[in-house]
């Protein structure tokens, strides 16, 4: 076993906690999404049984070479809008993910990312700048459904 680690991402929306856990927990939101940029994830690649020990998955494909990745995880917490925990048991360690919605007026909603148990790869450089490209889809797509 390799050594584990800490992340936390922090951003702020434009949205209300409620639409943002909506769209952390429905797979067709989730598909417009998910991934850092360079994939896209089928929505019938995206299983979510929306309560603890419900099962959270999602396959990514690459869009340069039709590659697939799933990521397979178990809900441990869901407490619609403030609080989604899951446990990704097949990464070593059993990486945990905590994510937190917090509503700081005027529409706008924080939501802080918090991973433990984080292997080394998704530590890396290369990693983390993958997240953050799939925190900007984010962005981009509640801008797109908020206009809609």
């Amino acid at each position: 076993m390799s050594e584990t680690g800490e992340l936390t991402y922090t951003r702020v929306h434009d949205a209300s906690p409620e639409l943002l856990f909506d769209c952390m927990t429905t797979p067709e939101h989730l598909t417009r999404f998910w991934g850092p940029a360079g994939t896209t994830t089928p929505v019938d690649g995206i299983t979510v049984d929306l309560r603890p020990g419900g099962t959270f998955a999602t396959t990514m494909v690459s869009d340069a070479d039709g590659g697939s990745y799933t990521m397979r995880a178990t809900y441990v917490e869901v407490s619609r809008p403030d609080r989604l925990v899951w446990v990704e048991g097949d990464v070593e360690g059993g990486m945990r993910t905590t994510i937190t919605f917090t509503d700081i007026g005027q529409g706008r909603t924080e939501v802080v990312t918090h991973q433990t148990n984080v292997p080394a790869a998704y530590r890396s450089a290369q990693a983390r700048a993958g997240f953050q490209t799939s925190l900007d889809r984010f962005d981009h797509y509640l801008a797109k459904i908020k206009t809609t």
